[in-house]
């Protein structure tokens, strides 16, 4: 094959993809990019717009604003007022609440203790009679004796 004839058929195929890219290409290409660019502009514009209203936004909303702190400054001194009073009376509600609570919890604590000693009561006879019956059912010696009470003592 001879380089000349190569190349003159590459460039055949290059101008070949040249002029149809140029025919069914770039048009939509281009279309999409003026596309683009109109919707670039609009946007810049409505940007413009938009300042203008914030502008116009921010000077009502400092207006009403001033007002509204005025508005909140009232009702905050309302609200302090009613807040002493509130907590003036809470604090006796409390008090008699806690008081009561404490009560409550004395006695609850001393139904739990006696309940908890009468269990252990129970558990401590339950024990002793089980070591009785492991005492008796071996030969009396000190040395059986001895190993089954070490063994009670380790269950307490």
């Amino acid at each position: 094959m001879n380089l000349n004839a190569t190349l003159i058929g590459e460039l055949i195929a290059f101008t070949v993809f040249v002029l149809f890219c140029m025919k069914y290409v770039w048009p939509p290409l281009n279309g999409a990019i003026e596309a683009r660019q109109k919707k670039i502009e609009d946007g810049l514009a409505a940007s413009d717009r938009a300042e203008k209203d914030l502008e116009l936004a921010q000077q009502k909303a400092a207006e009403q604003l001033k007002d509204a702190k005025a508005q909140a400054a009232d009702i905050i001194d309302q609200a302090k007022k009613r807040a002493v009073l509130i907590v003036d009376e809470e604090t006796v509600r409390g008090q008699q609440e806690r008081e009561k609570i404490i009560a409550q919890g004395h006695s609850e604590i001393e139904s739990e203790r006696n309940r908890v000693t009468e269990e252990l009561r129970k558990q401590v006879a339950t024990l002793a009679v089980v070591g009785a019956e492991r005492i008796l059912e071996r030969e009396i010696n000190q040395a059986a004796h001895s190993d089954i009470v070490e063994k009670l003592v380790a269950e307490l």
